[in-house]
């Protein structure tokens, strides 16, 4: 967690449909929940590390959390102009709106350690790192009503960095070849 926001891997080319595939192979496809995918996911030009570490934990967290015996999991992306709006929607247990922040802090949990396991990293990494990206996330939800994630992810950040726009450039390479002197051969 101290690391989440010093630990720089470059930026590339991420497809967020790619992403949501993978934390779907990596907690859904051995439980029964029925997993929905809703709108055109965006190609981001950003830390693929860092968004992975976001949508993993927010399909780990409507997964593990899911009391229901028939769980489903909604995930949607808005184009809002300047961001784009994920929405994460569990018919999960809820959370009550007293809970709302204290989810965020890091080693803060809803249930005792003791009856199940979680470490209370993992909502507070995704903070950290919807907040460096110039983003916000919070969450709306009820006690025994759907709970939703949402979190905006800016098209342009905060430091000036264009994370979506994409310029081509004209390659410029030029091959280069070399003449070879004619030695002369003793015959």
């Amino acid at each position: 967690y101290s690391r989440a926001d010093r630990v720089k891997s470059p930026n590339s080319q991420v497809d967020v449909a790619e992403l949501i595939d993978d934390a779907r192979e990596l907690f859904v496809q051995d439980t029964n929940v029925k997993f929905n995918v809703s709108g055109k996911m965006p190609v981001l030009f950003a830390e693929r590390m860092k968004l992975q570490q976001v949508f993993a934990n927010l399909v780990s967290n409507a997964v593990k959390h899911n009391d229901k015996p028939n769980p489903v999991l909604n995930i949607s992306c808005e184009d809002q102009g300047d961001d784009y709006l994920f929405c994460f929607e569990d018919n999960g247990p809820g959370i009550d709106p007293q809970f709302h922040e204290k989810i965020f802090v890091i080693f803060q949990t809803l249930q005792a350690r003791d009856t199940f396991e979680s470490t209370g990293v993992g909502l507070a990494i995704v903070k950290k790192i919807v907040d460096e990206a110039g983003g916000k996330i919070w969450v709306e939800s009820q006690p025994g009503e759907t709970t939703k994630f949402l979190f905006k992810w800016p098209k342009q950040s905060h430091e000036g960095f264009k994370p979506f726009q994409f310029t081509l450039q004209q390659n410029t390479y030029q091959k280069e070849t070399q003449v070879k002197p004619l030695t002369s051969v003793a015959t």
